[in-house]
Formats: structure tokens, sequence, C-alpha cells
């Protein structure tokens, strides 16, 4: 072996043995940090800490997902020194561990920590959300984040910093923010729910997903009232109007304004000669959806049904957003249950749902046409009032989905079940557990409970 060769495999070897110590260093460190800090020993797990994150700061993610959990211990015990560095181990985290962290959470789990400890004025507490869901709007997803962007922007209207039409843009965006939200939980629970409904046991861990899901789907319920009350106390008609009509000149020709004025004035039902001034100026700079639809609210207003519906059905062929698409067709359907033409209801009402998994009232609302057609389906009194049984059915599943009405659709599926047969009935009847088609518009069957 000549000197040259020996010389480099010489080097490789003190090289290699380096990196073998460097290695084991780093192991020992993040163990002393990380073993404490798992058992919440955190004062002794703080006295390591540094050193990882100085000698080994891309060994691994758990240093940083330990380190949250610690800082947040000490913050909520009142050691609010600690925010920084709980904002650094953030930041180290989405430094060194990129394509294992979710921007959009991260960035508002910081912006949350500096609004709840009064951290900074409130512009710049508004522009670390704002920045946090424009970065990443998928993994934007707190629902006390998204009330306290949204709480933030009107905090700043009502303190003159910033413009009414930010506002309402900015609800516009959060609204249906939530409502995606929403739908992927509902469809996620649906699809547990509908296992559970043909007779298969969960198991725990799906049990423990759907408790999830469902709680969660509460929170967003419960998020969007809060939210729809704090614009409420500017979103009514007597703001909305005289903004509109003197905006109305400079605006005119802005698609988007046209758009978002009329809506609003829309959702709030303002009576008022500007909406149709909006609506028609509307649908002669660009025929859309949206003029479709208030062309198709303005003939309903007039009584005159025919017009009204071809309208909607226009507005949800020409309409690209799901979740507008689906607005239009709840009206629909309402405007369909209103004149007792239930079979045409249910079908848009279902409609809705495929679009929007998570709008209970429709499957209240098809409950609701079950019940009151009772009457008209089946062949004796046993049968008519087994429908209640049926009504009962999306009852339950309006509760499952929206938490917003589930109390209120619980209660009616009660409702429901007390007017359907009694259990005296069923034995006397000798009805248990058989299957009674039902001959009418509801059509399918309904199974009678068994004893």
């Amino acid at each position: 072996m000549n000197s040259k060769v020996a010389f480099f495999i010489a080097f490789l070897t003190l090289m290699f043995s380096g990196q073998v110590i460097a290695q084991d260093a780093c192991t020992i460190a993040v163990s002393l940090f990380s073993e404490p800090a798992k058992i919440k020993n955190y004062d002794v797990a703080l006295t390591h800490y540094e050193k990882v994150v100085t000698d080994c700061p891309k060994y691994s993610i758990a240093v940083y997902q330990y380190a949250v959990k610690m800082f947040e211990y000490y913050i909520e015990n009142g050691d609010k020194s600690k925010i920084t560095e709980l904002e650094n181990a953030y930041q180290m985290r989405l430094k060194y561990f990129p394509e294992k962290s979710k921007n959009g959470e991260i960035l508002a789990d910081i912006a949350q920590i500096r609004y709840d400890n009064g951290i900074g004025d409130k512009q710049g507490q508004f522009n670390a959300f704002d920045k946090a869901y424009k970065i990443d709007e998928p993994n934007f997803k707190s629902p006390k984040s998204i009330y306290t962007y949204f709480s933030l922007a009107m905090d700043l209207y009502l303190e003159g910093q910033k413009d009414i039409q930010e506002v309402f843009d900015l609800y516009d965006t959060i609204t249906e923010k939530i409502e995606k939200e929403e739908g992927n939980y509902a469809t996620r629970i649906n699809i547990l729910g509908n296992k559970q409904d043909v007779g298969q046991k969960l198991s725990s861990k799906e049990l423990k997903q759907l408790e999830g899901y469902e709680r969660y789907l509460g929170y967003y319920g419960k998020i969007k009232g809060s939210v729809d009350t704090k614009l409420g106390s500017i979103a009514d008609c007597e703001n909305l109007i005289p903004l509109y009509e003197k905006n109305f000149e400079d605006k005119k020709e802005d698609i988007n304004w046209l758009k978002s004025a009329a809506g609003r004035l829309n959702a709030k039902d303002c009576e008022t000669p500007l909406f149709y001034q909006l609506v028609q100026q509307l649908h002669t700079l660009q025929p859309s959806a949206a003029s479709a639809f208030y062309l198709g609210r303005l003939a309903d207003r007039a009584a005159n049904n025919t017009d009204a519906i071809n309208y909607y059905n226009q507005a949800v062929e020409l309409e690209s957003n799901l979740n507008k698409s689906a607005d239009y067709l709840f009206v629909i359907a309402e405007n369909y249950r209103k004149r007792g033409i239930y079979s045409s209801a249910r079908t848009n009402y279902l409609r809705v749902l495929e679009q929007k998994p998570a709008k209970g009232i429709c499957y209240l609302r098809i409950a609701e046409m079950y019940s009151k057609s009772s009457d008209d389906c089946g062949n004796n009194v046993f049968e008519k009032r087994a429908i209640n049984w049926k009504a009962a059915e999306m009852a339950e599943k309006a509760a499952r989905v929206d938490a917003t009405i589930a109390s209120n659709a619980r209660a009616s599926a009660d409702s429901y079940r007390q007017r359907a047969p009694s259990k005296a009935d069923i034995f006397s009847e000798g009805m248990a557990g058989k299957t009674i088609p039902i001959n009418c518009w509801i059509g399918g069957s309904v199974k009678v409970p068994n004893l």
C-alpha cells in the first residue's frame, strides 16, 4: 500500500469517527431533553433544550414538538417570558423540517399566541393571521383562529382602520372556508354513520374518529354563528342600503362590487329599489349565475313561480362554485316545499347535500315533508303512522351532520317517533321486524322495530 492510499484511508476513518462521535453526542443530548419532556418534567428538560437546538437542530422533529408543549405549559402557568421561545421553536421547525410542517397551521398558532397574550397592536395581529391564511389556506383550520382573524377585521373597522367593504369581503371568504371544513367533516361522519345504519360495528379507532369529527363539526358550527353575530352589528339593511346607494354611481361598472352588494342585500331581504337596479345592471354587464339568481328572487317576490324556477335553474347551470350552486338549489327546494311539491323539493334538497353534506337543514326539511305526507301514504292507520319512523331517520341524519341544529333535530326525531306506532300497536298488529313498502311519492320502505 503506497503512502497516498494509506493517508486517504486514515483520513476517511478519522472523518467517519468524528461523525459517529458527533451523532452519539446528539443522541445523548436529545435523550437528556426528550426523556423528561415525555413525562412533562419540563424543569429538567429545559436545562438541556438550548444545547440540543444549538448543536443538533436537524436531529429530530420531535425536539420541536416537545418544545412547543413545554413552552405552552410555562405560558399557561403565567410565564409570559417563554412566548418568544415558543415562537422560535415553531420557526425552527419550519426551517429545519419544512416538508413535515404545515405552514398555515403553525403560522396561525403563532398569530393566536400573540393575540391571546396581547403582543403587538391589532393591525399587526390581523396581518399575522392574514399572512397565515394567504400562504397556506388548506392548513389554516383552527376554528379559534378563523374566528379571531375575522374578529380583528371587525375591530379594525370599528376603530376606523379598515373599510367596511373589506370586512364584507373577508366575511364571504371566512364563511366559505367554514362551510368547506364543515363539509369535509360531515362527509367523514356520513361514511361512518352509514356503516352503523346498515348494522356494521365500528372499531374503537373509528368510534374515536367519529367523536373527533363530531366535536370539530360542532366547533365550526359555533364559530359560524359567532361570525354572523359579529358581522350582524353592521350588516343590516339600515347600513347596507345607504352604503350601496352612495357608491352605486362610482361602482356600477365594477362587476365584483355589484355581485357583492346584490348578494348582501338579498341575504338580508332588504326591500329597496336599489336591489332591482343592481340586478339589472349586473345582468346587463355580465349575464351570470348571480344575475340569473337575483332575477329569480325578483320573480319569486312577485309570486311568479314559473319564471323564478327557470331563473334559479339557469343560475345552477351557470355557477361553477359548488357552494354557491348548492345555495341556489336550496332556494329551489324551498320554493317547491312551500308550494307542497314535495317530490321535487326532496330531489333538490338531496342535490344540495351532494355539494354541502353538512347542511343538515335539508334532512330536517325532508323529515318534515315525510311526516306531513303520512296520511297520504299507506293502506291503513298503522302504515300511515309508520311513515314517521322514516321521518325520524332523516331528522337523526340532520343532527349527525349539523351541530347548529342538532338539538332541534333530535327533538324532532323524538317527536316523529312518538307519532309512529307504539310497542303495543306493533305487538297487536304482529308487525315486529317487518318491512313496509311505501306506496306514495316518498317511495322505498320502512322497517318496523323489533320488540
